[in-house]
């Protein structure tokens, strides 16, 4: 027995396409794509990443049959899942392709294939935890994320601030979050010091999660706006206590 690895059902996740892409072209080639449920599709239509891995196989003479999990990170946290089945066992032994969204109905379709019960079976392990199957840390929003991850770069005016490596990555963040961590929003020529700490979340094409802390505040001789940006929460929290104590 051996596992085909060549073939169009399998790509693995360091697949250029984007999650819309892999979707169309997995429901484009499956016979019964219309009978997925119109909530699965609707949650997908959001999707923010995907992997692709050979499930099992199960081979015998000229006959064959994979099967393919096809798992997408979607904006609500979670993961959705769809089986592939891919067989070639029709009267004119035509490559064909069936799509599933509940595991069972990709047994019971197994199952009906015309393969001698004694045929050999190979099932891979699990994905590696690498896969986008853990729910991300924050609800993220796709949008234009590598460019608003410049321009914060841009506009912090630390010395320390991440360098060229931090910047490259950034470059591959397709969704993002905004959390303001402390503070409120300050403003230049208001009475007193005004400090305000924000996490602006990225994800990136590769599922990787980078965060930047961003520090907005007052505390400079004039009152003037200023901001600074860090790689983590407590160089962003320290350098608040620096700007504070050096006005006392």
């Amino acid at each position: 027995m051996s596992v085909p690895y060549e073939t169009a059902a399998y790509e693995p996740f360091e697949s250029p396409e984007s999650p819309e892409e892999h979707l169309a072209r997995l429901l484009g080639r499956a016979l019964n794509s219309f009978e997925l449920p119109d909530e699965t599709v609707r949650r997908l239509d959001r999707a923010l990443a995907h992997d692709s891995a050979l499930h099992s196989a199960h081979h015998s003479g000229s006959l064959h049959r994979e099967t393919y999990r096809h798992t997408w990170l979607v904006a609500d946290a979670t993961a959705v899942t769809l089986w592939e089945l891919v067989h070639n066992t029709a009267p004119d032994h035509r490559t064909q392709h069936e799509v599933y969204a509940d595991e069972e109905e990709l047994r019971a379709a197994t199952a009906r294939l015309p393969l001698p019960p004694d045929a050999p079976d190979f099932t891979l392990p699990p994905p590696l935890p690498s896969t986008p199957v853990a729910p991300p840390r924050h609800a993220y929003v796709p949008d234009d994320s590598a460019d608003h991850a410049r321009r914060l770069l841009r506009r912090a005016e630390n010395r320390d601030r991440p360098g060229r490596g931090t910047a490259a990555l950034l470059r591959t963040a397709f969704a993002h979050q905004i959390t303001q961590a402390f503070g409120r929003p300050c403003r230049a020529g208001e009475a007193g010091l005004g400090f305000s700490l924000y996490e602006h979340a990225f994800l990136l094409r590769d599922g990787q999660e980078i965060s930047l802390w961003e520090v907005e505040h007052t505390a400079t001789p004039d009152g003037r706006h200023m901001c600074e940006v860090y790689r983590t929460e407590d160089d962003a929290r320290e350098a608040m206590e620096r700007r504070a104590a050096a006005l006392d």
